[in-house]
């Protein structure tokens, strides 16, 4: 269904924008990935991606804040999906002005955009599992309260509204989803996932912050997966829909596991820097994932299990990319 299709993709440098391009571009796609304009000419992830694959992607460096450019861009276009924005919780905490002011006006501008171009069939916005705060129930579906515990989170609650807004306001054609915590290859140590698997291969101490909070953690391919069943799907317009493998783990547990893998244990030392304020700390994740199989047919189909072992192998083969020695925010 996406042979030939003109796609748009915002965020195309990113963990999980790198492969959704790569999958829509396998699918027979037309696609044109933004990324954030820098001097270097930097397209961030999608430098992994194979080369064949990226010779048939129109990359474009552009700044989600200028309307203009993206509307330019948006023209003659069929699907947009809406992944662009600055995702980090502790750099929300450091600079709070700029996460909000980006991932709102960012939003703002697609929608704009999208109601200027005919062309658009479909718009896809990636919003967050954070914008729900820790379960007030379990497992938690779409109608759990939203609760903004960190500057992060309350952007993404303001950008799901403004895309919620345009389809009750303009029938602009936009379906919401908020995966839960997406992990696999490419994911930078701004997450935990990586954090771990990186020092424990540099077989150096485990530096964490919190480890009893638990996470609903859905592997790169089937977050992708939904992505995509969402975009062929007009029952979720107007909607918003769970993306989670509604399965449960702490922070605890995933180390024992990585420990399994490799077949060490090392120390572990607990970094205050790295622990969120104490009524920031969002406890518990976890995914009531009903609706998207109701709906789009879809569910997760790789195991915790084995999405971990992929991840582990991915970053040691390129543990070149991962600087163990700092904290990434």
């Amino acid at each position: 269904m996406l042979i030939n299709k003109r796609i748009m993709v915002t965020g195309a440098g990113g963990f999980i924008g790198s492969h959704l391009v790569e999958k829509l571009i396998e699918s027979g796609a037309k696609v044109k990935a933004l990324v954030h304009y820098n001097s270097r000419n930097d397209i961030g992830l999608l430098n992994l991606i194979n080369e064949d694959f990226r010779q048939k992607i129109d990359i474009i460096l552009c700044d989600l804040n200028d309307y203009n450019a993206v509307l330019d861009i948006a023209k003659n276009v069929e699907i947009i999906f809406h992944l662009g924005a600055l995702i980090a919780i502790p750099y929300s905490y450091i600079h709070p002005r700029e996460v909000v002011t980006t991932n709102i006006n960012s939003t703002l501008n697609v929608m704009m955009a999208a109601r200027e171009c005919p062309d658009v069939e479909r718009i896809i916005h990636i919003s967050s599992s954070e914008v729900y705060g820790s379960a007030q129930y379990v497992p938690m579906d779409e109608k759990h309260p939203l609760d903004c515990q960190s500057p992060y989170a309350a952007s993404k609650v303001g950008a799901d509204k403004i895309a919620e807004s345009f389809y009750k306001s303009f029938n602009i054609p936009v379906s919401i989803i908020r995966p839960f915590n997406c992990y696999g290859p490419r994911q930078s140590a701004r997450a935990v996932i990586p954090t771990i698997i990186s020092q424990a291969l540099n077989k150096k101490e485990i530096h964490i912050g919190s480890t009893f909070p638990t996470r609903d953690y859905t592997y790169c391919s089937d977050t992708v997966d939904a992505l995509i069943a969402m975009s062929n799907c007009e029952k979720v317009i107007g909607e918003v829909v769970n993306a989670g493998s509604g399965f449960e783990i702490s922070i605890t547990e995933i180390i024992d596991k990585v420990f399994e893998i490799i077949g060490y244990e090392l120390p572990i030392v607990q970094d205050n820097k790295r622990i969120r304020p104490n009524k920031s700390e969002v406890d518990r994740l976890f995914c009531d994932n009903t609706k998207a199989k109701k709906f789009m047919a879809w569910e997760n189909r790789v195991s915790f299990d084995d999405g971990l072992k992929m991840t582990i192998k991915w970053v040691e083969e390129h543990l070149d990319l991962y600087d163990t020695n700092r904290y990434i925010i």
